[in-house]
């Protein structure tokens, strides 16, 4: 085999494996939030009792705060990132296995059995997407970012609509204990893509302490970007996906309240919106290959603003369903171009030393986009209208380019701040 065709080979096996591992990631999120509320609500469970089943996620949102324990004592089979995935993937299986043989019932022993159940499972498969994560980073060159990033949200993707929309027939036809099972087949089968996946080159100097891998990524993150620079990366990974958190947040009252079925809703929303964002998952890592990370970001953040203003044309001049079709295409194909750039972002961001924890902090940063900063979508809409609502959305965009004036400038390939193995070492 020539150089270029081994070269060829090792790519195909990475981009394999981060999409196996994307696999791996979507499908426990789909267990422990749609699944188990179909499963709950058809045994006749109390809807105040389902509306607590968000509680059992909060892992997903503070798993930062443990992340930095697997930069501290990482698990050396088959290499330190692969050893923490294969742990979690078995405690996965075994978890969502346990659940099928679980009866759901009024009784409040059932109900605390099913909420433990349903923790077990966020922390595992949180601690699983810290060490995904962790492990996409370390693994992927520079040039494969972008294709990397869109191979693991595919793989994601498909894991989610296997189990919500495969889930859901099985459970029609055989009931809820077989589409558990068959959700936890699923995650079984990633085991072997896990095994056979492309080890990870040693770390030139691996953390040696709690302390230094508490403090030690803020520490580095500052140091290699610079005081002024860090607030900056900061702020653009913050604002970046701002538009779409603030769309997203109104999209599906703004459909209700234009008259649309909540059939129409459902098609549109479930199964086409996710094909349309898978589309524009591998569109943006086909274009981010040609174009680079910084002109990426640019194009794509366009790209998003565009999505965002087809919601105004159809508040604006209608369309029926054909109109809903075209918004719902656009929003979800930019956001896949948006979502696989805003990846390729974090992993150039994090160096391999400490990418569990950074890329955690990263992620943690970017959540407060479409928490904290999209708080206030239904206020907007109520006070300026739905055409006014989502003309800010698009606007929602201009503090992300003006960062990128700063940050990364369209001349040049990688945002300044990114981590540089060549440069720093250390």
């Amino acid at each position: 085999m020539g150089p270029q065709a081994a070269e060829k080979a090792g790519t195909w096996r990475r981009l394999t494996a981060v999409t196996a591992e994307g696999v791996a990631s979507g499908a426990p999120l789909m267990v422990g939030s749609k699944l188990l509320q179909g499963w709950l609500t058809a045994s006749g469970v109390p809807l105040a009792l389902i509306g607590l089943i968000p509680l059992a996620e909060l892992p997903y949102t503070l798993k930062l705060f443990w992340a930095p324990l697997l930069d501290r004592w990482p698990i050396t089979w088959p290499d330190r990132r692969r050893g923490w995935l294969l742990v979690m993937q078995l405690l996965l299986v075994a978890v969502i296995a346990a659940m099928a043989l679980l009866r759901p019932s009024t009784d409040p022993a059932s109900i605390s059995a099913i909420g433990i159940a349903a923790l077990v499972l966020a922390v595992c498969s949180a601690t699983q997407d810290i060490a995904v994560d962790a492990y996409r980073t370390d693994l992927l060159p520079e040039q494969e970012r972008g294709a990397g990033a869109a191979a693991a949200a595919l793989g994601y993707r498909a894991a989610m609509l296997a189990v919500g929309a495969g889930g859901f027939v099985l459970a029609g036809r055989f009931g809820w204990p077989v589409a558990l099972l068959a959700a936890a087949a699923l995650v079984a089968a990633v085991v072997p893509f896990t095994l056979m996946a492309p080890a990870l080159a040693p770390v030139q100097h691996p953390v040696t302490s709690l302390r230094q891998a508490v403090l030690g990524p803020a520490r580095e993150f500052l140091f290699r970007a610079g005081p002024n620079r860090t607030w900056q990366l900061l702020l653009l990974v913050l604002l970046y996906r701002w538009p779409d958190g603030l769309l997203s947040a109104m999209a599906i009252p703004f459909l209700k309240l234009q008259g649309f079925s909540d059939a129409d809703i459902g098609l549109v929303q479930g199964g086409w919106a996710i094909a349309a964002t898978m589309a524009g998952t591998v569109l943006g890592g086909v274009l981010f290959t040609r174009l680079g990370m910084n002109r990426s970001l640019w194009l794509f953040a366009l790209a998003g603003a565009a999505g965002n203003l087809s919601y105004w044309a159809l508040a604006q001049f209608g369309g029926g369903f054909a109109g809903l079709i075209i918004a719902v295409s656009l929003e979800n194909l930019t956001g896949g171009m948006v979502g696989a750039v805003f990846v390729a972002l974090l992993m150039g961001l994090c160096n391999p030393r400490f990418s569990a924890t950074q890329y955690a902090l990263l992620s943690g940063v970017y959540a407060m986009s479409r928490s904290i900063l999209s708080a206030p979508a239904g206020v907007l809409a109520e006070q300026a209208g739905w055409p006014v609502f989502f003309l800010l959305t698009a606007a929602a965009a201009i503090p992300a380019f003006l960062l990128l004036v700063r940050l990364a400038p369209w001349s040049e390939q990688e945002p300044r701040g990114t981590f540089d193995p060549a440069r720093d070492a250390t």
